[in-house]
């Protein structure tokens, strides 16, 4: 989930436990965002990847730490209850766990202890809904209505929008349930993967053998059903014969782009994900690898191989690309 849902989602609970209290809605809306933080840590995590980006950080340990220090530290910037400090932070801290397990991005909540991770798959990473709802909210409370508008107006604006995260969230893990229950009835499928429309969702299984794997999925309508599908991409997951011939046709490029695109980003190596493939006439070959799990904004984490057209080595690049028709919701 985006940071500023993160951010306004403490908030919210924060003034749900202390009240219009500065000190303390400064102090768990800084906590509901600071796990995020793990992001400037990339340099580090390359040798210790337990400060990985949803790494330590996102663990109860690592919020717990977090909140134990800013409840030492927070008291000697604004005057104010170092208990009450560290359960604002706490609350936090485990709301940021929790939105993020909500998604598909998933984190490991008892981390080092156990990487298990929490995955509901109900909602995408970033979802452009949140977003918006969360900067208008920071906007609205911290902008046009602070010290501005009566208490009252400024409660309800509170409750508006603490409504409609409980709201969409019931709305998101009802829908993911709803379809996880039909997956038998739908065919040969094990996953659910969630768009950013709470009623359109990606059913998926993989089938990996030693040397290849099997992916079919198909496009959920709720209250439609499925409206696109079974497709199946069948490819080996390492390079076979020389790479530098030319291609054949469609099924020669998923095939032989396949390991270059996966070796290339962790992002297929670790999500779901789907191959398409561009013929571009005289310009060669370009097959697109798209993440069916990292993306915003109707694009996705993808890779590009581009085949030459008479033969020779292909390119690879990682982009972020427009999800194509249908997979655009």
């Amino acid at each position: 989930m985006d940071l500023f849902s993160h951010v306004l989602v403490a908030y919210l609970l924060t003034f749900g436990i202390t009240g219009l209290q500065v000190q303390y809605l400064a102090a768990g809306a800084l906590a509901g965002g600071l796990p995020d933080a793990d992001a400037l840590l990339f340099p580090l995590s390359r040798r210790w990847p337990i400060l990985r980006h949803h790494g330590i950080t996102h663990s109860l340990l690592g919020v717990t730490v977090i909140a134990v220090v800013g409840a030492l530290v927070a008291p000697l910037i604004l005057p104010g209850s170092p208990w009450l400090y560290f359960v604002v932070m706490e609350v936090g801290g485990c709301a940021h766990i929790l939105q993020d397990g909500f998604t598909n991005f998933a984190v490991p909540p008892l981390a080092p202890f156990s990487e298990r991770k929490l995955e509901m798959d109900a909602d995408r990473a970033i979802n452009f809904t949140t977003l918006l709802v969360s900067v208008v909210g920071f906007y609205l409370l911290l902008g046009v209505e602070r010290n501005a508008v009566s208490y009252s107006i400024y409660l309800g604006t509170l409750w508006a929008f603490a409504g409609f995260f409980v709201a969409y969230f019931a709305l998101r893990l009802t829908a993911r349930l709803y379809v996880g229950r039909r997956l038998t009835s739908l065919g040969d499928y094990d996953h659910v993967v969630p768009t950013s429309n709470p009623f359109v969702w990606v059913v998926i299984s993989e089938r990996k053998s030693a040397d290849r794997m099997r992916t079919t999925f198909g496009r959920y309508v709720l209250g439609r059903g499925l409206t696109q599908g079974p497709l199946t991409v069948d490819v080996p997951l390492e390079v076979s014969g020389p790479i530098d011939r030319p291609i054949t046709g469609p099924e020669d490029a998923l095939e032989r782009s396949y390991p270059l695109a996966r070796h290339a980003s962790r992002f297929l190596a670790e999500t779901y994900h789907f191959g398409y493939v561009h013929d571009e006439g005289a310009a060669g070959t370009v097959v697109t690898w798209y993440s069916l799990e990292f993306g915003a904004f109707g694009r996705s984490a993808a890779v590009d191989v581009r085949f030459p057209p008479r033969g020779g080595a292909p390119t690879v690049k990682n982009a972020f690309r427009r999800i194509p028709a249908p997979w655009t919701a």
